[in-house]
């Protein structure tokens, strides 16, 4: 069966898992949408299963869809480490690096990149410190940490420090399956003030919410519950308790209970979430924390 699956396909499959929107895969891959689509169509042909749900303002990945955006992730990683390999094993690198990341890049962003890291250099110790963000800003600028890797979408001054942006993860409403305004086909803001609304305050999460949601002057979150806890918000939002918008970073189409949890695209401009790494400004990097910057920005598509 997965004979006729070529790279191409996968490529094209990860760009519009990546983005949401096929016409967006297709900038990104430099070919017409029409190729993006039938890419798809012939995966989701030779795998007897649908991999997106489409929608008006975009796509979303069916569940089928996410498990084999994971086990795609994990080929195309993979040929990339192998490619670029020779380059980063000119230097037999031994050291360590001090990196100071925040709890929602340290759970869902930064484990399998470092995995990938080590196994490139497996001399290099990797000393990792979890922090929320102003502290991580304050170990970089102060030499206790080398390098922070946190929520930059979150920092107010930027410019005090050297910054790569390594991901741009969009934000979609997180509904029950059965909820209401899965029948529409774009929800905005001011749908969604209508439902009970549930906020994540972990990783600044009140901030960066209200920060976006108050620049809708038509719409304001009916906060029904707060909590620090992602999995109780997964189950909350399965359950049926209420609604949320959060980023596909940590999107899991599943509670621990095993109730469904949809993400659905808004049809208002909501800024996505950005992770990237900070390092001193005017601090020259050691060689094994300059090959953990290179290392991440390769990974991470430049």
């Amino acid at each position: 069966m997965t004979r006729d699956v070529s790279l191409r396909q996968l490529r094209y499959f990860a760009a519009a898992a990546r983005t949401g929107r096929l016409s967006m895969a297709a900038t990104d891959e430099h070919v017409s949408q029409s190729a993006v689509t039938n890419a798809i169509l012939g995966l989701e042909a030779q795998l007897g299963v649908r991999l997106f749900d489409r929608h008006p303002h975009g796509v979303t990945l069916t569940p089928e869809g996410h498990h084999f955006h994971q086990r795609v992730r994990e080929v195309l990683d993979t040929l990339d480490d192998a490619l670029r390999e020779p380059g980063f094993q000119r230097y037999a690198l031994r050291g360590s690096v001090r990196i100071a990341a925040s709890y929602t890049v340290l759970g869902y962003f930064l484990p399998d990149l470092l995995a990938r890291f080590r196994r490139r250099y497996p001399d290099v110790v990797l000393d990792l410190i979890d922090m929320d963000r102003p502290d991580i800003e304050a170990a970089v600028a102060s030499g206790d940490v080398e390098m922070g890797v946190a929520l930059i979408s979150n920092m107010e001054r930027r410019s005090r420090f050297d910054h790569h942006v390594l991901v741009k993860s969009r934000r979609q409403l997180w509904t029950a399956s059965d909820h209401p305004l899965l029948a529409m086909p774009a929800p905005t803001l001011a749908d969604v003030a209508a439902y009970p609304y549930i906020l994540l305050e972990m990783d600044e999460g009140e901030q960066s919410t209200l920060g976006y949601w108050q620049k809708h002057a038509a719409a304001r979150p009916d906060i029904a519950f707060r909590t620090r806890s992602m999995e109780a918000l997964r189950g909350l939002v399965a359950h049926g308790f209420g609604v949320t918008v959060l980023s596909d970073m940590v999107y899991r189409p599943w509670s621990l209970e095993g109730k469904k949890i949809e993400a659905t695209p808004l049809a208002d401009a909501v800024p996505p979430m950005e992770a990237g790494m900070i390092w001193h400004p005017r601090a020259a990097l050691a060689k094994p924390a300059n090959a953990f910057r290179q290392f991440m920005i390769h990974a991470c598509g430049g």
